[in-house]
């Protein structure tokens, strides 16, 4: 395990390693939910419930932490039970938690918000002894926008258009460009915003609670009271950043948005500590990626080295393929550095069956 955040944020110039599970490592699991938990219909991921199960028994903690700021704690604890991981709503840290207390650290208490969003945004503001309205003539004194649902209106935008065009403090759960959907990937909260930006004439910018922003790291330790977190997701851009802003240890599994190849090619930012398939990573020890002196690394039964402008890969048929992944990091983010990594990994990656 890496020694302390400031480390951390230097020395990730390959995956980490680990003598025991993590679920011992590691007092509380961050879980995003999305990609990691259950898939964008809502149907378990394979073996996400069984490891989950097991992590519990084991004695560590899960909290589930989301950038959706549509549903209510309550409702996301009720769709996990029902997948056979039970939750309570004190299990969930949502965005809209988070943009919540954000808010409520700069207005008074009983003050109005303009609410452009679902539920969830305004059973977390009442929680906050806040008082959520739907026009800009109502005299909020904040403007808040969250992920509302496909039904979500143009009069929505309008409304905070107006408000936030009039001076009012403007303010974001998050700004995720995308959602994932049963049917495709659509627009996240993020397009809402610059719909918002745009009317206004780019003269604003709002204040954004959500990963990978320090606001939401500070909501989910202040809720779980976690002393040895892991941020378990699928995505570098929020789960894995926000771990790297956070000063905490992360675990990527590939169950989501990113890929492989996206992987070996992170910035500094986004590589996460750990790697796995899926969730199954929590209930294992991590193996060491280790430099072997002539420009390679090993891992398992393979070395990963760069020969030109390409990555190499070099093993016994039939080793673990993530162990080939994580000899593959150590090779790509050190020649990388901190820019960008361009290195060709098509045959290293056919070689993994990838």
């Amino acid at each position: 395990m890496a020694r302390d955040g400031q480390e951390r944020r230097t020395e990730r110039s390959r995956p980490g390693g680990s003598a025991v599970a993590l679920s011992a490592a590691y007092d509380t699991a961050l879980l995003d939910l999305d990609g990691v938990v259950y898939f964008a219909g809502g149907a378990a991921i394979p073996y996400a419930v069984e490891a989950l199960g097991a992590a519990r028994d084991g004695g560590m903690r899960l909290a589930y932490v989301t950038n959706n700021a549509l549903r209510t704690p309550d409702a996301v604890a009720a769709h996990l039970t029902e997948l056979g991981v039970p939750a309570a709503a004190d299990d969930v840290v949502t965005s809209a938690q988070a943009v919540a207390r954000l808010i409520a650290e700069d207005v008074p208490a009983g003050a109005r918000v303009l609410v452009v969003g679902g539920e969830g945004l305004r059973v977390a503001l009442r929680e906050r002894g806040l008082v959520p309205v739907e026009s800009a003539d109502d005299g909020p004194v904040a403007v808040v926008q969250g992920y509302g649902g496909p039904e979500l209106g143009w009069g929505r935008f309008a409304e905070a258009a107006y408000a936030v065009g009039r001076g009012v403090p403007w303010y974001a759960s998050n700004t995720d460009l995308t959602i994932p959907g049963t049917r495709g990937i659509g627009p996240g909260n993020g397009a809402a915003v610059e719909v918002v930006r745009i009317a206004t004439g780019g003269r604003f910018e709002p204040k954004v609670a959500g990963k990978p922003r320090p606001p939401m790291h500070r909501e989910t330790v202040l809720r779980t009271g976690a002393e040895r977190p892991l941020v378990v997701g699928d995505r570098l851009d929020t789960d894995i950043e926000g771990a790297f802003e956070g000063g905490v240890d992360s675990l990527l599994v590939l169950t989501g948005v990113t890929d492989v190849a996206t992987l070996l090619a992170a910035v500094p930012e986004h590589r996460p500590t750990y790697v796995a398939a899926d969730l199954r990573g929590l209930l294992v020890a991590q193996p060491e990626v280790l430099a072997d002196g002539d420009g390679g690394f090993r891992c398992g039964g393979w070395r990963a080295s760069v020969s030109g402008d390409a990555l190499v890969l070099d093993g016994a048929d039939g080793s673990d393929a993530l162990d080939g992944v994580r000899a593959l990091c150590g090779a790509a983010w050190t020649r990388a550095g901190s820019g960008a990594c361009a290195l060709d990994a098509g045959k290293a990656l056919a070689r993994l069956g990838l």
